[in-house]
């Protein structure tokens, strides 16, 4: 079908905890669909449920960023705060260099549909999640200070 593309969309967050510094990565994949204000809300309202304390949001200036629905969350939620990070800079943002990992580790796959490529992205992944090296290479690579 001509315009017809199938894809996976996702939404994803680096957590650092402030007495830890444990580093942790959230994320949801969502198939044939952008992500809109009603994904974003409903992420941050499962990243609330895993988060104690006040949580403190750095993100870009996508759209459902700035959705009333979203707005309408973060008011409704005063542990969220939000700073944006400066149009084009995507060298601060951690989440960055975590989907340029992902795609490294699939990179030269031919998924074949949806559902092979969840798979395909599973297994790095699931590495990323579970090192904490990794994971603060990701804060590091960026061009922001971190603990």
């Amino acid at each position: 079908m001509a315009g017809h593309w199938t894809k996976i969309s996702s939404i994803s967050a680096v957590t650092v905890s402030p007495k830890r510094h444990r580093v942790n990565l959230y994320s949801r994949f969502h198939s044939n669909k952008n992500i809109r204000a009603p994904q974003v809300v409903s992420f941050l309202k499962q990243l609330l449920k895993h988060l104690r304390g006040p949580v403190m949001l750095f993100w870009d200036g996508g759209r459902p960023h700035h959705a009333a629905l979203t707005h309408r969350f973060l008011k409704e939620n005063p542990r969220l705060k939000t700073e944006r990070f400066p149009a084009y800079a995507p060298e601060l943002n951690p989440d960055e260099f975590v989907w340029n990992y992902l795609k490294r580790g699939i990179a030269n796959s031919a998924p074949k549909d949806l559902a092979h490529l969840r798979r395909l992205i599973s297994g790095p992944l699931g590495r990323l999640k579970r090192s904490q090296k990794l994971l603060r290479g990701c804060l590091k690579a960026s061009e922001l200070s971190w603990p």
